[in-house]
């Protein structure tokens, strides 16, 4: 007899492994949120879009959307919060003002520097549980489903919702 495996075949709402990630990230990312809202006065969606530039330095709003993987209104209301606290400088070229650049200034790279630590320290603490082998299990198997569910999204044909009225957008 084969033992019933939850995450395969879910019987209840708990069993569903996005569910299940939910519950991760939410409990997680509360400490995350804590640190960056109550020490360094932003907000963990700010806190993405200062991550990715210090990476990736300056880029375009759009480029900025798609890397943080936000619709372009959440990351054009992130950049005019970081511009108004002095984190981020937006310029645009003097020929077409739709061309924007999106950059980290001094203040900025400041507030990375000091509060990439602390996040490596909670992500640290999160994996403290698992072994090294279980670290390089874990990464290749997000990997996989980051994959599959991008694919599944390309071949579905399931309506977009328009998330302001709640409901299905028009065909």
């Amino acid at each position: 007899m084969t033992r019933r495996l939850p995450l395969r075949d879910p019987e209840a709402p708990g069993e569903l492994l996005l569910y299940r990630l939910g519950q991760l990230y939410a409990t997680a990312g509360t400490t995350v949120v804590r640190v960056c809202e109550g020490e360094f006065g932003i907000t963990r969606r700010e806190w993405r879009m200062i991550g990715w530039l210090a990476e990736a330095g300056p880029m375009q709003p759009s480029e900025l959307a798609l890397r943080a993987d936000l619709d372009r209104a959440r990351t054009s209301r992130a950049i005019s919060s970081l511009v108004a606290k002095s984190l981020v400088t937006r310029s645009t070229h003097a020929g077409d003002r739709r061309l924007a650049m999106v950059s980290l200034n001094t203040r900025g790279k400041t507030l990375h520097a000091q509060l990439m630590p602390r996040v490596v320290a909670i992500n640290r603490a999160l994996l403290d549980v698992l072994s090294d082998v279980d670290i390089h299990s874990l990464d290749r198997l997000l990997t996989t489903l980051q994959v599959q569910a991008a694919t599944l999204l390309a071949d579905t044909d399931w309506p977009k919702v328009q998330r302001r009225r709640g409901r299905r957008a028009a065909d």
